[in-house]
């Protein structure tokens, strides 16, 4: 058993505490990467002699470049965002593990591209190691699976919506090109064979020295004209990337079916289940279900393990989806379920490994069998730049059954030699051309350093976790704050699923859901980038609103629980919440804890106070 990490040692630190070793690799890497230059054919002559530096022209654009460097330096410092601070509550954000910018910032100076192997022999390689890594990580054999970086969630959607469209379209391609395969089989029956059924079709007819012709028939080759694919059902938790999808990929935002949420924030199967039936009594075939693992919003974990058993009980009925599910957020979090043999653990093992996490009330048995049944997905979002703690820009995608991808996959001349099933032609199988290799060796860099397991990740995360329960538990047990003679309390959206907490401030006594609304959005204006430069603010937190139009009803309990009447959110129709993305690792100390908490309700109280005595 190897010795769990100390993941203090894993980041910079809020105040720079692991500097110097930091500053120790940079030289070091600088040194390698110059020695590299050096003597690569050393023979050759200098370029730039000491006659050339000394000229004033030289030196003068020297100091273009510094004066440069100390103009972006400046504007970065008043204006970014202190991810590294545990005052930082806002987005899906935090410090970045050293291994992973060290190692974008060494591949960096080499500057491949991941488009084809000639433009980057090193980190292709590393981009299908990590590729195996991620989706041993979600439950997938590697060996058969598939896996790659993408720019982030955003496009690995995008490259979910291309499998499953494409896929849909092959039966009917088979028929067209060898009816014999599918004989007796009508369009309702073709429309609706399981993911393993149509690619072992497609296997056939690769036998047979036809695949080509079956995919230029597909929909890949003839275009979405005249077709029906079906419809994309997503929660009303989803991501804003799927209503892009559903317009790119031709499918049509009509055709993107919202499926409600319960108060939890969790997708409503009984929902989604009257929704398939509806559709399939009208002979409308499902293109693909999406289920959430991390809503961007409410950090929500769909019951996958649900859907997947009604996905059963309906190929039983001859009804068959793709399914994907979208962990760009709460992807990273299966490594608190597996040990260092990457088996996933018993609920009651977990349950002992994570006994302190929110007092021992975090796991539930619905998220814990949520993220086991992850492994029966066709396909999954997750974002290494997210619970993953590497810089941007960096996401994946995996799908279970990498025989999928030759559906997609494309050749340039000018870029591949022209190969039957060659993995290291990444830009033949992906959305993306080029694409930086420094990113994939920061994926690389960090699952090196940190396990993806309990031991590793889980360390982390779990330290998150306990943070955001924390929080949730503050909330509650917070007494409420008084200004200028009036009460203001705070409650919780839900209980958090993972490590993100939606909550709001309301007047004690105020039946208006407008005025509520009013005083979380000054709260936010007090707490974020538009009170001024960002250093300057006591606490950073984001917000949010829970419409009608995007929700429905889930978000009446919660105005409920404030007093608030119904016909108050029928006249709105929105309630403004603010949310913390608590990712970073160091609310866990009961000593520091105590002393943001304390620092953060001063500062609430503070914001309310400017907007009353104002």
């Amino acid at each position: 058993m190897t010795e769990p990490i100390n993941f203090n040692a894993l980041f910079l630190g809020p105040k720079a505490e692991n500097y110097d070793f930091f500053k120790q690799m940079l030289v070091y890497l600088m040194d390698d990467h110059a020695e590299w230059r050096r003597f690569f054919h050393p023979e050759d002559p200098l370029v730039v002699t000491e006659d050339e530096k000394a000229r004033p022209d030289f030196a003068r654009t020297l100091q273009n470049t510094r004066e440069a460097l100390i103009e972006l330096a400046g504007n970065l410092q008043v204006s970014s965002n202190p991810w590294f601070s545990p005052r930082y509550l806002g987005h899906m954000n935090a410090d970045t593990l050293v291994a992973a910018n060290l190692g974008y910032m060494l591949t960096l100076l080499y500057n491949p591209n991941n488009c084809a192997y000639e433009g980057s022999p090193a980190t292709t390689a590393l981009e299908i190691e990590t590729g195996r890594q991620l989706a041993a990580l979600m439950g997938y054999d590697p060996r058969t699976a598939w896996g790659h970086i993408t720019s982030g969630g955003t496009v690995a959607n995008y490259e979910g919506v291309w499998l499953a469209r494409n896929l849909a379209s092959v039966p009917l391609a088979i028929r067209d090109c060898m009816p014999e395969l599918v004989e007796g089989l009508d369009d309702w029956r073709l429309m609706n064979l399981p993911v393993k059924d149509v690619l072992d079709l497609v296997d056939k007819a690769r036998e047979r020295g036809r695949f080509d012709e079956v995919r230029d028939r597909s929909v890949r080759g003839t275009g979405m004209a005249g077709r029906d694919l079906g419809v994309l059902l997503v929660p009303e938790s989803k991501h804003y990337s799927w209503a892009k999808a559903a317009d790119i990929f031709g499918i049509g935002r009509e055709n993107l079916v919202p499926v409600p949420v319960r108060d939890d924030y969790r997708m409503d199967v009984r929902a989604l289940e009257d929704i398939i039936d509806s559709l399939a009594a009208k002979k409308r075939p499902v293109l693909a279900v999406v289920a959430v693992v991390g809503s961007t919003e409410e950090g929500a974990v769909d019951d996958v393990h649900e859907v997947v058993r009604l996905r059963e009980r309906y190929a039983e009925k001859g009804v068959s989806f793709y399914l994907h599910v979208d962990a760009a957020y709460g992807g990273y979090a299966r490594a608190l379920f597996l040990d260092e043999e990457n088996r996933f653990m018993e609920y009651d093992e977990i349950k002992k490994t994570h006994a302190d996490v929110g007092h021992g009330g975090w796991l539930v048995p619905e998220v814990y069998e949520a993220f086991r049944a992850m492994s029966c997905a066709d396909s999954i979002t997750v974002d290494p730049h997210k619970l993953g703690y590497i810089p941007y820009s960096a996401g994946a995608i995996v799908a279970a059954d990498r025989r999928v991808v030759d559906l997609i996959s494309y050749f340039a001349a000018y870029v591949f030699e022209k190969g039957d099933d060659n993995p290291m032609l990444l830009g033949s199988y992906i959305l993306e051309g080029s694409k930086p290799g420094a990113a994939v060796a920061a994926v690389w860099m960090a699952h090196r350093v940190v396990p993806l397991n309990a031991n590793g990740y889980g360390r982390i995360i779990e330290s998150s976790i306990e943070g955001a329960f924390r929080f949730h538990r503050s909330i509650l047990e917070s007494d409420p704050l008084t200004v200028a003679g009036r009460r203001f309390e705070a409650l919780p959206l839900t209980r958090p699923d993972l490590n993100i907490v939606v909550y709001a401030f309301h007047e004690i006594g105020n039946g208006s859901l407008e005025e509520m609304n009013r005083l979380n959005q000054a709260i936010y204006e007090q707490c974020s980038y538009k009170s001024g430069p960002l250093y300057i603010s006591d606490f950073i937190t984001s917000k949010t609103s829970l419409t009608e139009e995007e929700y429905g009803d889930a978000p009446l309990s919660f105005v409920k629980h404030f007093g608030i009447e119904e016909k108050e959110w029928r006249s709105c129709g929105s309630v403004y919440v603010l949310r913390s993305c608590i990712l970073t690792p160091y609310l866990v100390n009961n000593t520091t804890y105590e002393i943001y908490w304390g620092n953060f309700m001063q500062s609430m109280e503070r914001a309310i106070r400017r907007l009353y005595e104002a």
